[in-house]
């Protein structure tokens, strides 16, 4: 059984579904996830749209919602009786799970555990009583789960086999509609409803200064899967500026693109590995934020400078994330702008840390070893 609670997750989840399924035909797969992992041959008992929730006050409202759910996937798990549980990322739902999951008899593996590294170092030894063994993705995720007694690996990032141009260079600009002298900035608000309402207003406010600092400038959105695009269309609209909302080769637009305004997470690692420049943005509501300084102790939020251990990419948090200060950093990754270059040679190095392809793989080849050893002892 696989457990994913967002879009990034359920990415992975496809992916390791159907490395599984080219490796063993014979199994099964059952989980908590998405569209993504239904088409990878993923047979849901629930799908996470309805139950995607960000920040301490907006949990804490759909508490009774939530608890719901997991009573439902406990008893979910105690009819399958799955050789395996295997949580991926989404950890203060998944966790709990674990815990429902030990007290049936059914084995734990963790593939992207808890950010034990960047805050709340203690959860490491909870995790490692739970779970027997751990994949993480980023190198720099194992030294606290190692000293916590955990069984943990790092076999590559799969971003380094998905993120590829779907296009050329001359079919990206024919299809985008970007000539030669024209520059492309992106807007990549995020998937989930609290970061478009917490972020968008900001850069759209910067697409307005810079429409008029850069005029040969276009704008483009690539709408996540998920998002309510006529909410995305309002909110352009009501701005009063141009943004083209794209649904198809992301990865070429990435490529074409001079820079984007991200919020943190996967996808300012995709950008990364397409060598596309981000002015990271984050943003909690007040109450979510004032526990999480509490909380959080990191010099960095972006992945690429995380990687790096770096502060080479621009990042905005919290009242940092406005049009002004938005529009400045952008300024700075136009091509042709030296400080453009040299972000884009450290974006190299960070990618570089990522490990070689095939990372899915190798994920699913560990699952089913474990999946196989359980099933033998059962």
């Amino acid at each position: 059984m696989l457990s994913a609670g967002e879009t990034s997750g359920d990415l992975h989840g496809a992916r390791i579904a159907t490395a599984m399924l080219e490796q063993a035909p014979e199994t099964e797969l059952i989980g908590f996830g998405g569209k993504e992992m239904a088409r990878a041959g993923v047979r849901l008992a629930a799908d996470f749209e309805s139950y995607n929730v960000m920040g301490v006050w907006e949990v804490i409202c759909n508490l009774r919602r939530i608890l719901r759910l997991l009573d439902q996937l406990t008893e979910f798990l105690r009819e399958e009786k799955p050789d395996l549980l295997v949580l991926i990322d989404y950890p203060d739902f998944n966790w709990r799970l674990a815990k429902r999951a030990k007290k049936l008899g059914i084995p734990v593996f963790s593939y992207i555990p808890p950010s034990a590294w960047a805050w709340r170092k203690g959860r490491a030894k909870d995790c490692a009583k739970l779970a027997e063994e751990f994949v993480a993705i980023f190198p720099h995720e194992l030294p606290v789960y190692e000293q916590a007694g955990a069984k943990i690996s790092f076999v590559g990032n799969p971003l380094v086999d998905t993120v590829k141009s779907e296009l050329t260079e001359h079919e990206a600009r024919a299809h985008f509609g970007i000539a030669e002298d024209e520059h492309a900035v992106l807007l990549m608000p995020g998937s989930r409803r609290q970061e478009i309402e917490l972020l968008l207003p900001a850069m759209l406010g910067a697409v307005r200064e810079l429409s008029q600092r850069r005029p040969e400038t276009k704008f483009f959105l690539p709408v996540a899967p998920g998002i309510d695009e006529e909410n995305l269309r309002g909110r352009i609209a009501e701005a009063g500026v141009s943004v083209r909302l794209t649904h198809r080769y992301r990865y070429a637009l990435m490529g074409l693109a001079d820079a984007a305004m991200a919020t943190s997470g996967t996808v300012v690692m995709e950008a990364a590995l397409m060598g596309l420049p981000c002015v990271v943005l984050y943003r909690l509501s007040p109450i979510s934020y004032r526990v999480g300084r509490l909380l959080v102790h990191v010099k960095n939020f972006s992945l690429p400078n995380i990687l790096l251990d770096e502060s080479f990419q621009p990042e905005l948090l919290q009242d940092e994330v406005e049009p002004r200060r938005i529009t400045e950093e952008i300024m700075k990754l136009y091509r042709g702008e030296t400080h453009r270059e040299e972000t884009v040679r450290k974006l190299r190095q960070a990618c570089d840390r990522l490990g070689p392809p095939g990372a899915s793989g190798r994920v699913a080849e560990k699952i089913l070893s474990a999946a196989r050893r359980h099933q033998q002892i059962r």
